[in-house]
């Protein structure tokens, strides 16, 4: 196995409750191919598969070899230039972790820290946060993909609060009105929606700090009066469904009444589910992406991802979770930028040569990693230049073979794959394939 430059790995699966149910899970049904002696339990939620090193679940060749000792043992596998920009890979740590998503109910509403605060937290509460690096991610839809994304742009924001009277006994008035005449805008009800049209300038420092306080407002408001106001809210909007005279919904809130009664069925007069009025919605259709920072607020709605980060099990929650909610963190560590959803979206780019459509590259702007998604009809190869660094593979639809280094094997769905650093590698369908690939690449060569 030593001298292979390619070889398949055994990942691992996480059974998490938000999960999709039983074999309608993407991630259970991949497992059940490359994780040995899995077999799923149509009882249980599956959630996610994951791929590379981290600790958690690291991802082995077989009962008694761990991905990382394999590597630490087969150094050129990771490549010395790898090895250079990120120490700790010479240990076999990746510096990424690659996970496919299944999601059945919302995940909590979090964010990541960046590198300094992951560490402060790190060595202050090791019990829970425990690692000291930051959690950069992306997302790539397999399936219609929902999402909050980052803070609404303020007109919008500042809309929604004239417009849901159950946000006034938890976000005071004085706020709102704050945030009006730093937009120049009405805070007068019930609001002209004409005269919220959202600009394309991000929000003032001055303008930061008021969103920073009405989102702290919001998510340290009592928790029965947050109960108290979502159970006013659900029942005027399922009285305004029903037909019943006097109930109303406001035209900024309609495009937001069917999330808002799932989430609150999801978690009951949990706050996170006021959010709706605070952070952008976003779905992406199949193999569009986006990227999230450290320090953004986001949480995954529903659907299946191919999922990619720093490796890193760091997150603060605040919302729609029944974990440990950490919301004077939270809320101070965001950065408060605001917009639209659109601008945490990555576009792809070809990574083949020209006129080849076969290859996409998802490159975020971050160092430890990057993704190609790859698709191939029956009968069709293509051939991926040298990558001077490591990568892992798992295979979503089809089957084939894949050569590299002098190896040659075959693959089919499920089957997660390790490429060592260096080599080009030459990707043969048999039939209709499609694949993503993670890797690690310094130097800028993406």
């Amino acid at each position: 196995m030593s001298s292979s430059t390619i070889f398949k790995i055994q990942p691992g699966i996480q059974d998490y409750s938000w999960g999709k149910k039983g074999s309608t899970s993407l991630a259970a049904q991949l497992a059940a191919v490359s994780v040995p002696d899995f077999e799923v339990n149509e009882d249980k939620t599956y959630a996610e598969l994951w791929m590379g090193t981290h600790p958690n679940v690291p991802s082995k060749l077989d009962a008694s070899t761990t991905l990382s000792s394999h590597l630490a043992a087969n150094s050129s596998l990771i490549g010395d230039k790898i090895i250079s920009a990120f120490p700790e890979s010479k240990d076999g740590s990746l510096p990424f972790l690659f996970k496919v998503l299944s999601i059945g109910t919302a995940l909590s509403i979090q964010a990541h820290p960046d590198k300094a605060l992951a560490k402060k937290l790190f060595e202050e509460h090791p019990d829970i946060y425990k690692d000291p690096n930051h959690k950069p991610e992306m997302a790539i839809a397999l399936t219609p993909f929902l999402a909050f994304l980052n803070f609404l742009p303020l007109q919008t924001l500042l809309l929604n609060l004239l417009s849901v009277p159950e946000l006034d006994p938890l976000i005071p008035a004085e706020l709102t009105s704050e945030l009006a005449v730093s937009l120049t805008l009405p805070d007068t009800r019930p609001p002209t929606a004409l005269l919220f049209e959202p600009t394309i300038s991000g929000p003032t420092d001055d303008q930061k700090a008021i969103l920073k306080k009405i989102f702290g407002a919001l998510m340290s408001a009592d928790p029965e009066k947050v109960k108290t106001s979502i159970e006013t809210l659900v029942a005027r909007y399922k009285a305004s469904q029903s037909g019943e005279e006097g109930a109303s919904i406001a035209e900024a809130e309609k495009s937001l009444v069917d999330l808002t009664l799932m989430l609150n069925d999801q978690y009951p007069g949990d706050v996170g589910v006021l959010c709706v009025f605070i952070l952008n919605v976003v779905e992406l259709n199949r193999g569009e992406a986006a990227f999230l920072g450290a320090d953004m607020p986001h949480a995954y709605i529903s659907g299946d991802i191919i999922e990619c980060m720093a490796t890193s099990d760091n997150v603060v929650r605040a919302g729609l979770t029944p974990k440990l909610r950490d919301v004077s963190t939270l809320v101070e560590m965001l950065t408060y930028e605001a917009g639209s959803g659109s601008k945490q979206l990555l576009k792809p780019t070809s990574f083949g040569s020209e006129g080849d459509k076969s290859a996409l590259l998802y490159d975020p702007p971050i160092a430890e990693f990057s993704v190609l998604g790859i698709q191939l009809e029956a009968g069709q190869s293509t051939i991926n230049r040298a990558i001077q660094g490591p990568s892992l593979v798992v295979v979503t639809e089809g089957q084939g073979t894949v050569s590299s280094g002098g190896d040659k094997i075959e693959f089919k769905r499920g089957e997660v794959l390790f490429l060592g650093a260096g080599d080009e590698v030459h990707w043969e369908a048999t039939d209709k394939v499609e694949l993503y690939r993670a890797f690690v690449e310094a130097g800028g060569q993406n």
